[in-house]
């Protein structure tokens, strides 16, 4: 006799529940929808923090036209509220900003008050030691080339990965850390002395001040931050540290020939700007520029990173496929800033000399650049091709950009020979 308290006994169910049950049996499990089909919306992802910052970029926007309304035109006050649109998106995208601008702005801001709108000032300690634009300047140039033996040492130092395992994913050692800190030092330094520079042109003559990025010297030091910049985000996105001694070592380079070119030709002094320059295009076309030429050179420098992985597997080096990604990234954000860039020269160009392209050798060697890295895209996008064949077009590519950037000034002639040595 079975027991009604058995567990085995089977209480009847009811026919539309037994029918469901059965349907449910062969109904096909539920599947999550794919990751590229579910919603995502970018507000819902933005933190207090990053709301704060664009409040604080807003902010300070305000207050610069507030104060300083008989420094603008127009244009601008356009380019002062399109340039704080422009780093809340920089913020927002890469995190680090939102405490590498406003330090930097802060740091200014304490110069030109230590200033109190007179140069004569600046033999006061902080501005004489830290804060004045040479001093600014001089730490970059003690920096990056600490930053460099530190990447250097730490690439040596470091665990061999293990069989099979990929080098970028190995922690970072404490001197690989160390450099981080470093290069981010000497980009603070960098930028705070070009804010500075800035202000101090407006100093030595008022109705002469100037962004500056009007000659060689000042160029060379935006280019320093902006390659620096650059790497700093893919570092900390990839986890490269190990290839800071490669782009470590193009930064050192250009510290020398900035140092040189200081001793040498006195270059730090700050001089009027020519009629040639006096355009509030300038503050578009040339940051613009070298965003292109900053991210180009980057690639090179990684593309030799490459070269060496693939030449000898067992270095301490990311995988030769984690390199050449990022390298594409690189090209890509550079084609992109260069293309603006020259889109925005020949817009100056109209304005100034009524023609919008006269094959210049500046712009034909800007054309050049323009053609070298669409094809490389075309060739990584369309046909699929890699591995060594890009590497060394983006090492060829670098000396291609830096005839443009420099060697046209110096050895031909033109419209815009006026940035040579």
């Amino acid at each position: 006799m079975t027991n009604p308290d058995s567990p085995s006994r089977v209480l009847p169910q009811p026919p539309a529940m037994a029918q469901a049950q059965a349907h449910d049996a062969y109904a096909p499990p539920e599947l999550p929808a794919h990751e590229l089909l579910q919603e995502r919306r970018f507000w819902k992802r933005l933190s207090w923090a990053d709301w704060l910052f664009a409040a604080l970029m807003l902010a300070i926007a305000a207050a610069v036209q507030i104060l300083l309304p008989h420094r603008m035109d127009a244009y601008e006050v356009c380019i002062l509220w399109g340039s704080a649109a422009a780093a809340v998106a920089l913020g927002w995208f890469d995190k680090p900003l939102r405490w590498f601008i406003p330090l930097c702005i802060a740091l200014a801001y304490a110069a030109t008050q230590l200033y109190a709108g007179q140069m004569a000032n600046g033999e006061r300690f902080l501005l004489r030691y830290f804060l004045a634009s040479q001093s600014a300047i001089g730490w970059l140039c003690a920096l990056v080339p600490m930053a460099w033996l530190c990447y250097a040492l730490g690439l040596l130092g470091g665990k061999r990965p293990a069989a099979g395992g990929i080098a970028s994913d190995a922690p970072a050692t404490p001197l690989l850390r160390i450099a981080r800190y470093l290069a981010w030092a000497a980009a603070v330094a960098g930028f705070t002395g070009m804010l500075v520079r800035w202000h101090e042109s407006y100093l030595l003559s008022p109705g002469n001040g100037h962004i500056p990025i009007s000659n060689l010297y000042e160029v060379f030091i935006l280019f320093i931050v902006i390659t620096a910049l650059l790497f700093l985000y893919y570092e900390g996105k990839f986890k490269l540290q190990r290839l800071g001694v490669f782009v470590y070592a193009l930064q050192t380079i250009l510290v020398g020939f900035v140092l040189w070119y200081t001793f040498s030709r006195n270059a730090q002094q700050i001089q009027p700007l020519i009629p040639a320059l006096q355009s509030w295009w300038m503050k578009l076309h040339v940051p613009a520029n070298f965003i292109g030429y900053g991210a180009f050179c980057l690639a090179a420098f990684l593309g030799v990173a490459e070269l060496m992985k693939l030449r000898r597997p067992a270095l301490r080096l990311p995988e030769a496929e984690v390199i050449e990604e990022v390298m594409y990234q690189a090209v890509a954000i550079g084609f992109l800033f260069f293309t603006i860039a020259t889109v925005l020269g020949a817009l100056w160009a109209a304005d100034a000399w009524g023609r919008y392209w006269s094959w210049d050798p500046k712009e034909t060697w800007a054309l050049v650049v323009w053609l070298n890295y669409a094809v490389w895209l075309h060739i990584r996008l369309v046909r699929g091709w890699g591995g060594r064949l890009l590497a060394w077009w983006a090492i060829i590519g670098f000396f291609i950009t830096a005839f443009a950037f420099v060697g046209v000034n110096m050895f031909l002639s033109g419209l815009h020979s006026y940035g040579g040595l």
